[in-house]
């Protein structure tokens, strides 16, 4: 439930404080990483402090290392989370981070239908739906750092369509003028 509020309260105040002050724009690029920043530093540290034991639990007996297991899903989530604070590493943490949640999710599932007696948020509906908001979360911005534009201001992805191959607006250097009709 922790990860859900954490995602949520600082994307929120994210936004809210770009609205208000910041005025800048991309602010969902900008909410979302704040956002899932703030979560995977908390759910990565909890991999070393707090509920490790519990996490140790959770992983599914068929595989070997659990403790190391652990471990490397921890340093995996926070090195993810310190991607978003570098903008040209957004998209590749925010791809791993999607990975990760999907490698995971299996976990999860085991830990929910084995323990008897869990709270409510830690029942596997909820936790399914968790894990598809923090997905959706990750792979939205995906796409939204995929798509900003570079500075010369056509898209990460190519050239801008209305621009020709030179540095400045119109035709390309070599291009021939245009002859008017006489």
């Amino acid at each position: 439930m922790e990860p859900l509020i954490t995602l949520a309260v600082v994307s929120g105040v994210t936004l809210a404080a770009n609205a208000f002050w910041l005025h800048r724009d991309r602010s969902l690029e900008l909410a979302l990483r704040a956002g899932l920043c703030a979560m995977f530093l908390l759910t990565g540290t909890v991999h070393f402090i707090g509920m490790r034991a519990e996490l140790i639990d959770m992983v599914p007996s068929p595989l070997p290392f659990p403790g190391l297991l652990v471990t490397v899903s921890g340093v995996l989530e926070l090195g993810g989370a310190l991607g978003m604070l570098a903008r040209r590493l957004v998209p590749w943490s925010a791809l791993g981070l999607s990975a990760l949640l999907l490698a995971m999710y299996p976990a999860n599932v085991v830990w929910a239908l084995s323990e008897s007696d869990l709270p409510w948020w830690d029942e596997l509906f909820f936790r399914t739906v968790t894990q598809l908001v923090f997905l959706m979360a990750t792979l939205t911005l995906v796409r939204l750092s995929l798509l900003r534009p570079t500075r010369r201001g056509g898209p990460v992805g190519g050239p801008d369509p209305g621009r020709g191959p030179g540095p400045g607006p119109g035709p390309g250097p070599g291009a021939k003028p245009q002859q008017s009709p006489s």
